[in-house]
């Protein structure tokens, strides 16, 4: 499950687009990300030209920058929860393009999804 920044039709674009298999729930006024203490940056931040650099990145690979929500300067964060409600593995993000890293992500999930 993913909880995203935007609300339900940005979801349902990105799910279409991107072939998300999983459920994704929208966090439209920041209830999750206040409860999970995830903050948003500043308009500095948004636009500094590492946030471009990303960006253009992401298009070259052929990923479709959708239109922002109402809260860009909300920044991402990834948590894996469970089983139960012990938080596995928890990434912050710093700015924009900050992301957790994949193989770290993924190596959690592993690991959990493989314990009987």
């Amino acid at each position: 499950m993913a909880i995203g920044t935007g609300n339900l039709d940005y979801a349902l674009s990105f799910v279409a687009d991107e072939h998300i298999p999983f459920l994704v729930l929208v966090d439209d006024d920041a209830q999750a990300a206040a409860a999970a203490s995830v903050p948003e940056i500043s308009w500095r931040q948004l636009l500094h030209p590492r946030s471009w650099r990303a960006t253009w990145a992401t298009h070259r690979r052929g990923h479709r920058i959708h239109a922002p929500g109402k809260r860009v300067q909300q920044v991402g964060a990834t948590f894996i929860i469970g089983p139960g409600d012990r938080v596995r593995y928890a990434h912050v993000d710093a700015d924009g393009p900050d992301h957790a890293p994949l193989d770290d992500v993924l190596g959690v999930v592993a690991s959990v999804t493989l314990r009987p």
